[in-house]
């Protein structure tokens, strides 16, 4: 058996923390992706426990045998206890919604009793559905901690990274919300930038907006903040009456200069909350910046989606009282639920798993890795030099935030990506078959999808599925795909052919996304390793690091629970920032303490989240530099005694490749990131010796070759192999191309490497 890293003796100083202070609660660290929710948990005794359901909150099944009229048994569910699905309603997949209620579960044997009578006809093999009205994170609490569906939860903390507000966005179902925004700007965020999304496009659908009312009100600012037209209370509040009175309890404020006086926008604030609003979000206080139009966006986007997120966080509290419930920001820190705001938190699942890859790269020794997470609906991508790289501003669907984010790069493409053909062109994404109905070979119906045409290639074992999953519903997708298709004289291509076609148009593009974060950042992705992980990024690692040029990839231990494994060692974490706008020789004395005061500031910020005060560290002090008339600047890192001119220039020569022009340099801002103190992470010891792995079988791998399958578990540290191979482990495999070697670590991760000579691979 392969000698797993103890992850339960390295929880990271903030779940060690929490578990000082809460003895004898689990620790339960959950990813809600796009496909599937991944759960991590320490039980009170430190064992490691893993379960993975779908983010739709229900586990797939096939029936293994017809009992009775109200009887089956089922096959294909993780190991459950007795009595688990008491509680959830069987769903027959593909029978427009046949379901009924489970009122009698024996795990051991794996039957359940229906509340109504069973279908006709329904026979051995159908493909079904336990569903639960919780959402995904208490269900994937109550599998991975063993408690049935009908019983309370035991005592625990939970970490939760959640899409819940992604989602709501992307789906432009926020909570009615109306604007209130300074008289003449009403159509602001209509107008928007006016950068059209497709040059070419002779027809421009605009999306609508995301607010319901528009409120101008008569109020004016000067640009240093000093009052140009008083507000009149007055008319907001009867404003107000009439917006409740249509539906309206949501409301965004977003002032011209605000941001230097935010008086206006509070008094507004108070009315509302006097009136009964019930959430109302302020552009000063949410980013006190200069740029008015992602002020607004970022307000009215914050004033939609909060309300929703913390309903959804409600019905998980309410699962876990009395345990504290924690979760992810888009930045990579941790915050009490409470204090979560929606506008900061639209990358939290995608910032867990760069926080997993950044410290399995630490234990394995990579000082540069580029994160690889392709899991069912995308793959994003980051880039980690030894410290997370930030960025103050970012796009999230539709909409330009100013909200602190670790820069993560996002392509449509994982295994539910759908798979097909414009006219006889082939096709991947950006249209996913998500977790409903999900890919072919869940037997719901779906599409095909990357995920089966990695089945159909061999890449994909169904008895390791986490799910039950039929090739043959992939074959018949592929079918019904290739057959829509004229093909013209030259006639049908191969089947193979095809398959390898869809993946190489993947593998592409999400090398293109790498590129978007390294070349033309002006870092070579040759000089970093590729550390793959969710479900489907050790399939396509070698591949797509071969379309890079890079030499090494990274599969870490659980490697498809990454996310999970990242909320269990991030770090509570605040920022503070403060907009200078003035050029850098004028201020460049009165540095330091604004550090200071910023320094203050975030450790007030963090202690308020239950940290002590003594286990606060100040981590980066960051000025963002630019020369005059520019709108994007440069980060540098600041510290004591240095020149943060000569700083500037050479980030700005590593980036354009050439010598900024002689001009003053302008110091746009100052930010500052606080956390608990994190803990050094030791570099797991090389193996003292190498030993060639046994395959546990051999299947065939396509038209004229066979591939070698290991186990994983079977891979001890300094087990080695040779491409091309197929590595199982229990959520995902590993391909090992033509070309490529594999080696096992101290840190029982696996190091995909291939010779320096060999460029072909």
């Amino acid at each position: 058996m392969v000698a797993r890293p103890d992850l339960s003796s390295r929880p990271g100083e903030d779940a060690r923390y929490n578990r000082e202070v809460n003895p004898g609660l689990w620790q339960v660290w959950i990813d809600t992706g796009g496909t599937f929710t991944d759960c991590l948990a320490l039980d009170p005794g430190g064992e490691l426990h893993r379960a993975k359901v779908l983010s739709s909150s229900a586990l797939r099944a096939r029936v293994a045998e017809v009992v009775g009229a109200r009887s089956l048994r089922l096959a294909g569910l993780p190991k459950l206890p007795e009595g688990f699905l008491v509680g959830s309603s069987w769903h027959l997949l593909g029978s427009h919604g046949w379901a009924t209620a489970v009122i009698a579960h024996r795990a051991a044997v794996g039957r359940i009793e229906l509340e109504d009578d069973l279908p006709e006809g329904l026979g051995e093999g159908a493909r079904c559905e336990l569903r639960t009205v919780s959402p995904a994170p208490v269900l994937a609490a109550h599998v991975v901690s063993g408690t049935p569906l009908a019983h309370p939860l035991p005592r625990m903390a939970m970490r939760l990274a959640t899409t819940c507000a992604t989602d709501a966005l992307f789906e432009r179902r926020g909570a009615p919300t109306a604007l209130f925004i300074t008289e003449g700007f009403g159509d602001l965020l209509e107008i928007g930038s006016q950068q059209r999304p497709d040059i070419f496009a002779l027809e421009v659908a605009k999306a609508r907006p995301l607010y319901r009312a528009v409120v101008e009100v008569g109020e004016r600012l000067a640009a240093d903040g000093t009052v140009l037209k008083p507000l009149d209370p007055g008319s907001i509040r009867l404003q107000a009456r009439e917006l409740l009175a249509a539906g309206v309890e949501c409301a965004a404020v977003a002032f011209m200069h605000s941001y230097r006086n935010p008086t206006h926008e509070q008094a507004v604030a108070a009315v509302l909350a006097d009136e009964g609003f019930s959430h109302v979000s302020c552009s000063a206080q949410l980013a006190p910046l200069i740029r008015f139009l992602p002020r607004a966006e970022t307000t009215v986007v914050d004033a939609c989606l909060t309300p929703i997120m913390r309903r959804y966080l409600d019905q998980v509290r309410a699962a876990v009282t009395p345990g504290p419930l924690q979760v992810m920001t888009s930045a990579g820190g941790m915050l009490a639920a409470s204090e979560l705001r929606a506008c900061d938190a639209l990358l939290s699942g995608p910032a867990g798993g760069v926080v997993g890859a950044a410290l399995a790269g630490r234990r394995s020794g990579c000082e540069r890795i580029i994160t690889f997470d392709m899991g069912g609906t995308s793959t994003d991508v980051s880039r980690w030099d030894g410290e997370f790289e930030y960025v103050f501003s970012h796009r999230v669907g539709a909409a330009d935030l100013l909200a602190p984010a670790l820069a993560i790069e996002r392509v449509a493409a994982g295994g539910g990506s759908i798979c097909g053909f414009e006219g006889a062109r082939l096709k991947v994404g950006p249209d996913s078959a998500g977790s409903e109905p999900g890919p072919a070979c869940y037997g719901a119906g779906g599409p095909l999808t990357l995920t089966d045409v990695n089945l159909l290639l061999g890449q994909i074992t169904p008895e390791r599925f986490e799910i039950p999953i039929d090739a043959a519903a992939s074959h018949e997708a592929l079918e019904r795909a290739v057959a829509s298709v004229a093909w013209g004289a030259a006639g049908e291509p191969s089947r193979h052919d095809l398959l390898v076609g869809l993946v190489r148009i993947a593998d592409e593009r999400m090398a293109n996304a790498i590129r978007r974060i390294s070349v033309r950042r002006g870092y070579d992705p040759a000089d970093y390793t590729l550390v793959a992980f969710g479900g489907a990024g050790p399939q396509h690692a070698c591949a797509v690091a071969s379309i890079l040029g890079m030499r090494r990839v990274l599969v870490p231990p659980d490697a498809s629970l990454l996310g999970a494994f990242g909320l269990g060692h991030a770090l509570a974490e605040c920022f503070a920032h403060r907009q200078v706008l003035a050029p850098l020789d004028a201020v460049e004395g009165q540095i330091p303490s604004l550090f200071s005061q910023l320094a203050a500031e975030a450790e007030e910020r963090i202690v308020g989240h239950g940290v002590p005060r003594d286990q606060v560290a100040l981590r980066r002090r960051l000025a963002h530099l630019r020369l005059p008339g520019q709108e994007s600047g440069l980060e540098v890192e600041w510290y004591p005694g240095c020149d943060l001119a000569a700083s500037f220039a050479a980030q700005y020569r590593s980036i354009c490749g050439y010598q900024p022009p002689p001009r003053p340099v302008e110091l746009e801002s100052l930010r500052v990131v606080a956390s608990a103190r994190p803990r050094a992470t030791p570099v797991a010891e090389e193996p003292a010796t190498a030993i060639e792995a046994t395959p546990a079988r051999v299947l065939a791998g396509g038209p004229g070759h066979r591939i070698r399958v290991f186990e994983r578990e079977d891979l001890t540290p300094g087990a080695f192999l040779s491409g091309p191979a197929l590595v199982l482990e229990r959520h995902s495999a590993t391909v090992v191309r033509s070309g490529w070697h594999l080696q096992v670590d101290g840190a029982a991760a696996l190091v995909l490497y291939r010779p320096e000579h060999d460029d072909a691979a």
